[in-house]
């Protein structure tokens, strides 16, 4: 493409989660600040909230209000053009990312489609939950890959309370009933902080229901045990903690069917429950596959090199869960975890520099820094790498606790600074004082 040299250089990120979020505001503190280059953040939200804290908002212990951060007002403040919008394909010749309307609630229009030039794309969309084609689990589980989601289950699970509260007979089995497929991170989290926030919205006042025999708590997980992607120590402490909560761990368990009343297991068992939640998988969104002849993998990731592009395209680049990115010294790429896409980012904007430098490109090295797992106010439990070269340190309590919050802080920090994220640390423990620490609504 002919353009002129004074023309600043086009970067469209595609995706604004945490990874492409990040890397759109920074891009923006620097290069776009300075002229250097135009910075466009394409998002088919209007908000953004942290993917972690999604269960935390599932379970009702979490206000989504107070930690959501509206797009717009990010680009205003920090120098990028937000476009709101969902990318449907790609035209790689003409360097141009197609986009679909958008239409409201009433199915009327908001943007048309369009087309968005770029020289420089990075794709960043996250990933979507993965069924297997199980039956029944579009139509009754309910996954949590946007705010809107966890937002509408805990809703569902406020008027299930309520409903069995108010009703002339007694709560039926199952009617209080909570099923969670899949014991990854999310689900496992899931668990713990419903054990406790159910509890919690029956005791202000819904005297008809006795937690300890009607509310119940199962988590199906096929693999031989929980959180299968971790040190097993964790996992056999997380499944201890559990099971002191009672929470009811099915591992070894695959679902055949989920029904509205429960699911069906594979051996014919049968799990009654009110509310089933699919946590089990997850893969790259369907129109990655279709991306004007991108590779991807058996799950719709974008197969990329270690400098982040594209296996097919130089000025194609993709970060985060939609991408399958090699891992130095292992057979397995790098993991779907927030602290990939935090250090994916941070690397993808050393990568502009230098392409707007005219300097070779340098290849991605995924530094794992441990795992950790919260089960809200009970405990966190966890692994630290780096305190003995070559080996971790099994942590448990409130110094995991801490560490666990602390990624949370380190993705405000690089959305806001450093100073405006003590400040909203101190607002927020301020406010929660004089809430009732769950979601009654």
């Amino acid at each position: 493409m002919d353009r002129s040299d004074n023309t600043p250089h086009r970067i469209v990120v595609v995706g604004g989660g945490a990874a492409g979020l990040e890397l759109a505001t920074r891009l923006g503190n620097t290069h776009g600040r300075a002229g250097r280059a135009s910075v466009t953040l394409v998002e088919r939200a209007r908000t953004h909230l942290w993917k972690p804290l999604l269960h935390a908002v599932a379970a009702g212990s979490m206000d989504r209000a107070q930690h959501e951060l509206n797009y717009l007002a990010q680009a205003h403040w920090h120098h990028f053009t937000y476009r709101l919008g969902e990318m449907v394909g790609l035209d790689r010749g003409a360097r141009e990312v197609l986009l679909g309307p958008m239409l409201d609630d009433e199915g009327r229009e908001i943007t048309p489609a369009s087309r968005l030039g770029y020289d420089t794309l990075i794709i960043s969309v996250g990933s979507v939950t993965n069924d297997f084609g199980t039956p029944g689990a579009a139509a009754h589980a309910i996954p949590l890959e946007t705010p809107d989601q966890a937002s509408r289950f805990n809703r569902r699970l406020v008027n299930a309370c309520l409903r069995a509260n108010s009703q002339a007979e007694p709560v039926r089995p199952g009617q209080l009933h909570v099923a969670i497929i899949g014991a990854g991170a999310t689900g496992t989290e899931l668990a713990a902080e419903l054990h406790r926030t159910v509890r919690a919205v029956v005791s202000f006042g819904l005297t008809h229901i006795e937690p300890e025999k009607d509310i119940r708590i199962v988590l199906v997980e096929a693999a031989p045990r929980i959180l299968p992607a971790l040190p097993e120590r964790i996992s056999v402490a997380t499944t201890d903690l559990l099971a002191k909560m009672g929470v009811e761990v099915r591992a070894g368990t695959r679902v055949a069917e989920v029904r509205a009343d429960g699911i069906v297991l594979a051996d014919g068992g049968f799990i009654p429950a009110e509310l089933t939640v699919w946590a089990a998988g997850v893969k790259g969104p369907d129109f990655l596959h279709e991306l004007d002849g991108l590779e991807t993998n058996r799950i719709n990731q974008l197969q990329v090199l270690p400098t982040l592009q594209t296996t097919r395209d130089p000025n194609v680049f993709a970060m985060g869960d939609c991408a399958s990115c090699p891992r130095e010294g292992s057979p397995q790429p790098v993991p779907p975890r927030a602290q990939a896409a935090h250090q994916q980012a941070s690397h993808m904007l050393g990568q502009i520099d230098r392409i707007l430098a005219g300097k070779p490109l340098e290849p991605f090295i995924y530094r794992d820094f441990g795992s950790l797992v919260s089960l809200g106010k009970y405990s966190t439990v966890g692994s630290l790498m780096g305190f003995v070269v070559g080996k971790s340190m099994f942590i448990e309590g409130l110094f995991a606790r801490l560490m666990y919050r602390s990624l949370y802080k380190m993705h405000q920090t690089a959305l806001h600074g450093s100073a405006p994220t003590i400040w909203r640390t101190l607002a927020g423990l301020v406010s929660n004082r004089a809430d009732p620490g769950v979601k009654l609504h």
